[in-house]
């Protein structure tokens, strides 16, 4: 390959945009993890060699022989609606089709591909409406997708469909029309916040960095994503890598970086294989590497792969874990930005952070100020799971409502059941009720209400959940995450959470109760990292929106949820998949089984917290009453 300059630059992009306008057929099928584990990669093979049987051209790529007229098939990035998998989109129509088997395929290839009808029992339906394109069903069109416009649409692996979408665009134009100070100034005027959790001023930490003295500096990604429910960052690192590179990339020139790390915790195979791909072919088309088009500017980019530590997502302690040190957070000062990877000066950003720079460089400031609200710009990306009905990844302005993504977008609460709570920002986040479901969703509104957006994952629960077993799933959940260094997250999580046992076990007392309250405030003030300041956000904001079931059990000794009926989960064996997505979630280790075979439920530990249903991207998982 010749060596690349900006003007061989511009001309793959134009290359790669006349190649993707010249395509005739495509048929994306949903390569996320969630469809894969339905099949959806068994699919695409039927078709593509059913298609090539048929005497039909295919091609693979944008660049792949075969022709304008061949049918490209590709291997998109998470579509979203997970709920509705295996899915397959083909285009030109727009059609969209869910919960696509191998016995369908046939039917498929003779109507739509070679026909260009839709098959209508295919197509989603709601209320007795059938939606035949996919912009147009209520789930995607109440959204607003930034960092996931490209997952659902492109090959993931095809450098040349992102140059087709202007990927590397703000990159160069940030390598060669502006100055490091202009591009830290585009980020803060921006307003992007941190999307990790904290929702810090990019801009401020990577000016805090680049005024620090020339020499060594380091650009860090934080993947690890280790919220229970959360797959926001894993999707767009499968869907969109280029993305998350790009935005690094342009952090490494407004900084002075040379080199790059994402940290990704080695339970997300594929977002490992896509990012390694990703890296692979930047370097071969001449964008990673030194002296990149001639300009002087070396960046090196590498990944590490985390043992899926949940402490290890605090800075400190994701550092120490690349270095090959034990995952532990250090007291601050210093911060990240002045002594961070190898006590060097280090930018650090999570995912989806790095993956809105490329659109705010590319479109200035004021387009992505013009998204969201005043204090809180932009989109955020929302990992739905839960007493939901369509569970999934969806994107949505800041400052839109709890009420907007459960009801519009998520479409309520399945079997007629009534709205109880929702769980936002993971297990350092609170739980808020009915009265909170119209509060915009933004940093600030959201933590005068003793909740966080967090990395933004968000369960719903219906008024079969008691929320003392949810406290008590989360401080479980944080106890055997927390790395054991500072006393107050140690012990005081302990303690919290037999506290919790004891209630739930119908033996807690009145005292028990403000007992988890001194110690949350104790907790709180003293931990030495966010894990712990967080850990009791959960209990606290149950204890003040929920106390009336925390009665129940402390007064009444009887609550009708836990005790005034008896339920058994199983998990059907023909839909059941085998991903061990269930089993991962589960607090109390009662599901067991086999990768690609059908889980079982052990029902004497089972505590019926609602983990499993909302890991579950099946609907696999069903609850039975008994007398």
């Amino acid at each position: 390959m010749p060596e690349l300059t900006r003007e061989r630059l511009g001309a793959l992009r134009v290359q790669a945009k006349e190649l993707l306008a010249a395509d005739r057929r495509e048929v994306l099928v949903c390569a996320g993890t969630g469809c894969i584990a339905g099949g959806s990669l068994k699919i695409y093979d039927y078709l593509k060699s059913e298609c090539e049987k048929r005497g039909l051209k295919t091609r693979v790529a944008l660049r792949h022989e075969g022709g304008d007229d061949a049918i490209h098939f590709k291997k998109s990035g998470c579509h979203g609606f997970c709920e509705m998998g295996p899915l397959l989109q083909i285009e030109p129509e727009g059609f969209l089709y869910t919960h696509v088997k191998l016995e369908d395929c046939d039917e498929i290839i003779e109507r739509t591909i070679l026909g260009g009808e839709a098959v209508e029992r295919l197509l989603y339906e709601l209320n007795g409406v059938r939606y035949a394109k996919h912009n147009e069903i209520p789930f995607y069109a109440k959204q607003q997708r930034v960092v996931l416009e490209n997952c659902g649409t492109t090959d993931a692996e095809d450098i040349d469909e992102y140059l087709a979408h202007d990927g590397y665009a703000a990159f160069e134009k940030a390598l060669f029309e502006m100055s490091d100070e202009d591009i830290c100034r585009e980020i803060l005027d921006s307003g992007l916040r941190g999307r990790g959790g904290a929702g810090f001023p990019a801009g401020r930490k990577w000016d805090s960095v680049r005024r620090q003295p020339k020499g060594k500096k380091y650009v860090v990604c934080n993947g690890d994503e280790g919220d229970p429910g959360a797959f926001m960052d894993r999707s767009i690192m499968e869907g969109n890598p280029h993305s998350v590179l790009e935005g690094m990339m342009i952090a490494g020139v407004a900084t002075g970086a040379s080199e790059g790390y994402i940290y990704v915790r080695a339970e997300y195979p594929l977002a490992v294989k896509r990012l390694q791909t990703a890296i692979e072919k930047a370097e071969a088309a001449g964008l990673l590497g030194d002296d990149i088009m001639g300009s002087g500017f070396n960046f090196h980019m590498h990944i590490n792969r985390g043992a899926g530590a949940f402490v290890c997502g605090e800075g400190s302690a994701l550092t120490a874990s690349i270095e090959g040190k034990r995952g532990m957070p250090r007291v601050k000062p210093p911060r990240t930005v002045d002594q961070g990877l190898w006590g060097k000066p280090t930018v650090l950003n999570n995912v989806e952070t790095f993956a809105n720079v490329p659109g705010i460089i590319r479109q200035g400031a004021g387009w992505y100020r013009g998204i969201g609200t005043d204090a809180s710009s932009g989109t955020k990306t929302f990992a739905l799971t839960g007493n939901v009905m369509n569970t999934g990844l969806v994107e949505v302005p800041m400052g839109t409502t709890l009420r907007e993504v459960i009801f519009d977008i998520g479409g309520g609460i399945p079997d007629g059941k009534k709205f109880k709570a929702v769980q936002i920002g993971g297990p350092s986040g609170g739980c808020l009720t009915e009265a909170h479901l119209d509060v915009p969703m933004d940093f600030d509104s959201l933590k005068k209400l003793g909740a966080i957006i967090g990395s933004g994952g968000l369960v719903v629960m219906d008024e079969d959940t008691c929320m003392v077993e949810v406290a008590r799933f989360f401080m479980h959940f944080t106890r055997n995450e927390s790395c054991g260094k500072c006393t107050p997250c140690r012990e005081g999580t302990k303690r919290m959470l037999e506290t919790l046992e004891r209630i739930i076990a119908n033996e807690g007392t009145m005292e028990d109760l403000d007992l988890l309250e001194a110690l949350s405030d104790t907790i709180t003030d003293t931990a030495l990292c966010g894990l712990g300041q967080t850990a009791c956000k959960p209990v606290m904001s149950t204890l003040q929106n929920f106390r009336q079931d925390y009665l129940r059990h402390v007064v009444d000794r009887h609550c009708p949820i836990c005790n005034g009926r008896k339920r058994r989960l199983e998990i059907k064996p023909d839909l059941c998949k085998g991903c061990g997505k269930c089993a991962r979630n589960c607090p109390m280790d009662a599901i067991s089984g086999q990768l690609r075979m059908p889980y079982t439920i052990d029902n004497e530990k089972c505590i019926h917290c609602g983990a499993c249903w909302g890991a579950c991207p099946f609907g696999a998982i069903d609850a039975i009453e008994e007398e």
